[in-house]
């Protein structure tokens, strides 16, 4: 396998760093149309502490998220000023897990852009180990400015201002209620 995005081109697309970086090289390019991304599942990833000790699975949803970070690195591609931009993941559909993948294993995997425009990417994403398909799905992503999410988020973090009291409907110390005045 022709490694045409190693990890550290890779990181230089996407924002995403250890531990929560899920692709480790890409194989195959075709920018607008398709992507191939390898992850090489090892024991140590984070989430196998958890899930499940003695007997561990890689989430499904971090299947996904593989996936979806494979996209990004398409997406990425076509921005021209993609310090500035985050490619947030919108939509997940015909999600499907075919079976377990586990510590050793190197997912494939395949993405082909089923639409495309400036701001947002539909994709058809399978993931494959040994040949043998574990997880598809259909995922959409869009771009959004980062000075908007920050933005947002410090509008989300401001003190909320205060509201006058309710009144209260039953005061429990005397046993009567507003109606009784």
């Amino acid at each position: 396998m022709e490694t045409v995005f190693d990890a550290v081109q890779i990181q230089q697309f996407l924002p995403h760093r250890y531990p929560f970086l899920l692709v480790d090289r890409i194989i195959e390019f075709e920018p607008r149309k398709r992507i191939v991304g390898i992850k090489n599942v090892t024991v140590n990833e984070f989430f196998f502490q958890g899930h499940f000790p003695g007997a561990p699975v890689m989430p499904g949803v971090l299947v996904i998220e593989a996936m979806a970070q494979t996209a990004g690195v398409l997406m990425y591609h076509e921005v021209a000023d993609a310090s500035n931009k985050l490619v947030f993941f919108t939509g997940i559909d015909k999600a499907k897990f075919r079976r377990p993948v586990v510590p050793g294993d190197t997912l494939r995997l395949e993405l082909t852009v089923l639409r495309l425009k400036s701001r947002y990417i539909r994709l058809r994403g399978e993931a494959y180990v040994d040949g043998q398909l574990v997880a598809e799905a259909e995922i959409t992503s869009s771009l959004v400015d980062m000075g908007a999410v920050r933005k947002n988020a410090a509008a989300l973090h401001a003190p909320a201002q205060a509201e006058a009291p309710l009144p209260s409907v039953h005061d429990p110390s005397t046993g009567e209620s507003e109606e009784d005045g």
